[in-house]
């Protein structure tokens, strides 16, 4: 039998997001979200290619997006409640990191796969996070599907989008549990 590691299975098996609503300061500052980019950037990534980047929004960063959510919500005709939600993800946030797609050309790598290594970078930063003792929320929302927002404001490029925005904090509370998947509805076996 393998060596277990159980510190992390069992780390795995309570973790749990604290809802960016509910985080606060302190943030992890530059020197203690290095070692949780790092973890991050060690996610499977099929032909070496790094199809995603990292933008750390820190908090001035986070109120000018805030303010171009009303701008851009109110050019693209979004409700008021839209825009509002949109807006206060980002004026809640102590610190948020934007994960990055950047599609790369590939004869050898599908975009697809490019798409999957970008959701798995999410993933293990808000692992690396949690894990580091931070609150930590991966959230989307329609800012980070609109490429004329994202292009505005994050300056990105045509081949990026934004795959998530972790935002990570002080937890102010711990959620309760919630409901998870029943395996047995959702996974088959074969044995032939």
């Amino acid at each position: 039998m393998p060596e277990a590691n159980t510190a992390v299975m069992e780390f795995l098996h309570t973790r749990r997001s604290r809802p960016a609503k509910l985080l606060q300061d302190p943030a992890p500052d530059r020197e203690a979200l290095m070692p949780i980019l790092t973890a991050a950037a060690r996610t499977p990534d099929h032909g070496k290619l790094e199809p995603w980047r990292f933008i750390v929004l820190e908090k001035p960063a986070l109120n000018r997006l805030a303010d171009a959510v009303e701008q851009c919500g109110a050019e693209t005709g979004r409700t008021e409640e839209d825009i509002a939600k949109a807006r206060q993800q980002f004026l809640d946030s102590p610190l948020c990191v934007a994960v990055i797609e950047v599609q790369k050309p590939s004869e050898k790598i599908p975009a697809i796969e490019q798409t999957y290594s970008a959701g798995a970078v999410c993933l293990s930063l808000l692992n690396a996070a949690l894990a580091s003792g931070w609150g930590a929320n991966w959230l989307s929302g329609w800012p980070s599907h609109d490429c004329a927002f994202s292009q505005k404001t994050l300056g990105l490029a045509d081949n990026e989008r934004v795959a998530g925005f972790i935002h990570i904090g002080t937890a102010s509370a711990i959620p309760p549990e919630r409901p998870r998947p029943d395996l047995d509805s959702i996974t088959t076996w074969l044995d032939r």
